[in-house]
């Protein structure tokens, strides 16, 4: 009998419960933390647990460090791949230990968490979200039991360093590692886990009963850290006013009761009328609950689960993809593998030499985008270009070499690569087919109405572009997609103000777009940011004005230059950019002076 499965994953372990009939067997497996597993370290976690259940109908999976829904979509694919015909909800460890506060009630709810990490997360009846923190170790955690056993560890050198003497606390610290002088610290936190550190806030609590003045002094902290954002969450959900509903939850809380009172405490008294209970079930049966609910929503055919084929976000359909021209057999290389090389190499430059002619036939469309992005410029606005794969990183490129060429401030022209910084040097899987994702990273660039956003998609279908080009719209921006589909056909209610799309034909190597149309990408962006920036005044003539000579060689050409422009020797034009600060500009003003 196919039976439903919840998975809660969290830094130090995962729980699984299956429920089949009335029967619920639960079992725990290593630890899973989204942020820190590899795609493959990630798959074998889930294996694992598919081994022991291999055939559930419905499977709810929530994993810390899940944050984004590109987060989400890369756990769910991994799930897919185990449990490939039951319904999936894949989701983070902090709605799994909300999912676990069965109690029926209509107030707005608030799950306080502090265990090896920290976070705040509320949800109000009508299903809003609030959350606070969650960010890791580095970036946040406040009153977590990792910051608990860091700041213990920094106290404890601090007043070594302050009074000359080892304090209590820091004995027992040493005690717990089997280490046998302070300065032996400096090795074991540098190669210590998170768990690790986090394990001596245990230290930390039982120094705390015996009246330990430091362990009593980083607790009132994290506690009040643990009771602001708390409330600050609840604030978000319910304004100042409204009933909320405290759940205290993580292994800090649920096993230091009278740690968890102190925090009690203290949100009552920052938020009168308050419910502030433990959370009395383990997170894992929040995640058997949303299973649950899962699968009533597909017997009655109201939902398909997570899996939607299509995003909220309008992307062309999948099927257009095989018209693409970018995705047919090119004629003339079907035995590619077999060709003469000097024949191959002909073959190669006779393809790039038909790409002016594609190009041009799109001029207009070009002239009218650069004016865009050179009146943008000149309002202060900024051009932004966004793709995966090749051609992300093509519009990268393209940004970063605006500085050095133009002078200009980096974020004048920014590039936005799918998968982030490391898919500029290996493939992010999954990352261009998330909408969602896109429009993120629009949303955080700050894409606004002066500005330009170009989407780079060879096939015109990534729809990690078109969620770019779904914000840019609707923050005001002028949009544009290069795409080398002249058939594309685009979403009804999700268009860019104008299509640049030259028919290039297949690709010599098909579907390798790195080709023919990486380097038609080149070719175009090329030609709109130097047009757009000598239409700028970053040009005079054909010289580079706005050049920054930051080596030998281009402080070399900058001579050059205003050699050029002034006529003047080769000393005085080396004197001048001196005094102005390697400013062609500047030195060029100087050399006319009288």
């Amino acid at each position: 009998m196919a039976g439903l499965l919840g998975i809660e994953c969290g830094a130090t372990h995962t729980v699984a419960l299956y429920e089949a009939g009335s029967r619920v067997i639960r079992a725990e497996f290593g630890p899973a933390n989204l942020r820190l597993l590899n795609d493959s370290q990630l798959a074998k976690r889930i294996r694992q647990i598919a081994r022991q259940f291999p055939t559930p109908s419905a499977v709810a999976i929530g994993m810390a460090g899940a944050r984004t829904e590109a987060d989400k979509q890369r756990l769910r694919r991994a799930a897919a791949r185990a449990w490939p015909s039951a319904a999936l909800h894949a989701t983070h460890d902090l709605e799994t230990a909300l999912a676990a506060d069965t109690r029926l009630t209509t107030a707005h709810r608030v799950l306080v968490l502090s265990g090896t990490g920290s976070c705040c997360y509320g949800q109000s009846p009508d299903g809003t979200t609030a959350k606070l923190g969650g960010w890791g170790h580095i970036l946040g955690d406040k009153g977590s039991g990792y910051e608990i056993g860091l700041r213990a560890l920094r106290a404890c050198v601090f007043y070594l360093d302050r009074d000359g003497r080892w304090s209590a606390l820091g004995q027992r610290l040493l005690r717990r590692l089997q280490l046998n002088s302070p300065e032996t610290l400096i090795e074991w936190v540098a190669h210590s886990d998170k768990a690790e550190v986090a394990g001596l806030a245990e230290e930390v609590f039982a120094a705390w009963a015996k009246r330990d003045k430091i362990a009593r002094d980083i607790l009132d902290g994290a506690a009040d850290s643990l009771t602001r954002d708390a409330c600050a969450c609840a604030r978000k959900l319910a304004g100042k006013a409204k009933p909320v509903r405290f759940l205290l939850a993580g292994g800090v809380l649920l096993n230091q009761p009278r740690f968890a009172a102190k925090v009690a405490k203290a949100i009552r008294a920052r938020r009168p009328g308050s419910q502030v209970v433990p959370l009395q079930n383990e997170s894992c049966t929040g995640a058997l609950c949303l299973a649950h609910r899962l699968a009533r929503r597909q017997a009655s055919k109201t939902d398909t689960g997570v899996r939607a084929d299509l995003p909220a976000i309008p992307v062309p359909a999948l099927a257009q993809l095989d018209q693409a021209p970018t995705e047919q057999r090119h004629p003339r290389s079907m035995q590619l593998n077999d060709m003469p090389l000097g024949q191959a190499v002909d073959l190669f430059l006779d393809e790039d030499r038909r790409l002016p002619t594609a190009i041009a036939r799109e001029k207009t469309k070009i002239v009218r985008v650069i004016r865009w992005v050179r009146d943008a410029f000149r309002d202060g606005g900024r051009l932004f270009y966004s793709g995966s794969g090749t051609s992300g990183r093509l519009g990268v490129l393209d940004a970063s070499e605006c500085p050095p060429t133009f002078r200009t401030d980096p974020e004048q022209v920014q590039g936005i690569i799918a998968g982030g910084q490391p898919a500029l040097h290996r493939s992010i899987e999954g990352a261009e087919d998330d909408p969602d994702a896109g429009a993120e990273a629009v949303r955080f660039r700050g894409v606004e109405k002066r500005d330009v956003f170009i989407g780079i998609a060879a096939s015109g279908r990534t729809p990690f572009v078109w969620g770019g080009i779904w914000e840019a719209n609707r923050r005001g921006a002028k949009t544009a997609l290069l795409c080398f589909n002249p058939g594309l056909k685009l979403p009804r209610d999700n268009r860019p103000d104008l299509v640049i799309r030259p028919d290039l034909g297949p690709e010599l190597l098909t579907g390798s777009t790195r080709l023919k149309s990486g380097t038609a990408t080149k070719l175009i962006l090329n030609i709109i940011t130097t047009l757009a920036m000598a239409k700028s005044g970053k040009v005079i003539g054909n010289l580079m004005v706005d050049l920054d000579p930051s080596n030998t060689k281009l402080r070399d050409r900058a001579v050059r230059i205003l050699r050029q422009l002034t006529h003047a020797s080769d000393t005085e034009a080396t004197d001048a950019l001196e005094q102005s600060g390697w400013n062609i500009k500047k030195a060029a003003a100087l050399l006319a002076k009288p």
